[in-house]
C-alpha cells in the first residue's frame, strides 16, 4: 500500500512540474491583460474627453471630432476583441493545469485533451496579439505630433 501511495505522490509531483510552464503563460498573459485593459482605459478616457468638446467645436471642425472620436471607437473594439481572446487563453491554459492534475490524480490519459487546450489557448493569444498590433497600427497610422496654433497659421 505504500507503493502504490508513493507512486501517486510522484505523479502529483510530476504534475506540479508539468504545470509550472502553463502556470508562467498565465503570468504572461496577465500582464498582457494589464497592458491591454490600461490602453482600453486610455482609449475611452479620450473618446468621453474628445464627446465632452463638441459643444465647443466650430462647426466646420465638427466633422474631424467625430472622424477622431470614430477611430477611437475602433480602437476600443479592437482592444476589447484582444481582451477576451487572452482571457479566453487564460482560461483554457487555467483549464491545461487542471487537467494535469486530474491526470495525475485519477490516473487517467488526458495527453490529447490537455494538448488540444494548450494549442486552442495559444491561437487565442495569437488573435488577441493580433488584434492589439492592428489597434497598434491604428494608433500610430492617426497620430497627431505638433501644435495646432502653428498649422493653423501656415494655412
Amino acid at each position: 500500500m505504500a507503493g502504490v501511495e508513493g507512486t501517486a505522490i510522484l505523479e502529483v509531483g510530476e504534475a506540479v512540474r508539468l504545470a509550472v510552464a502553463p502556470v508562467f503563460l498565465l503570468s504572461g498573459v496577465g500582464v498582457t491583460l494589464t497592458l491591454l485593459t490600461n490602453r482600453l482605459a486610455r482609449v475611452v478616457d479620450r473618446a468621453r474627453a474628445l464627446e465632452a468638446t463638441e459643444g465647443q467645436t466650430p462647426d466646420k471642425e465638427l466633422h474631424e471630432l467625430k472622424d477622431r472620436v470614430f477611430v477611437l471607437a475602433l480602437r476600443a473594439r479592437l482592444l476589447s476583441r484582444a481582451i477576451a481572446l487572452c482571457t479566453l487563453c487564460a482560461l483554457l491554459v487555467s483549464m491545461v493545469v487542471v487537467a494535469l492534475f486530474v491526470a495525475a490524480l485519477m490516473g487517467t490519459r488526458l495527453a490529447t485533451v490537455i494538448s488540444v487546450l494548450f494549442i486552442v489557448a495559444m491561437f487565442n493569444f495569437i488573435g488577441g496579439l493580433l488584434f492589439f498590433l492592428r489597434e497598434i497600427f491604428l494608433a500610430t497610422r492617426t497620430l497627431r505630433i505638433g501644435l495646432r496654433e502653428a498649422r493653423r497659421s501656415r494655412s
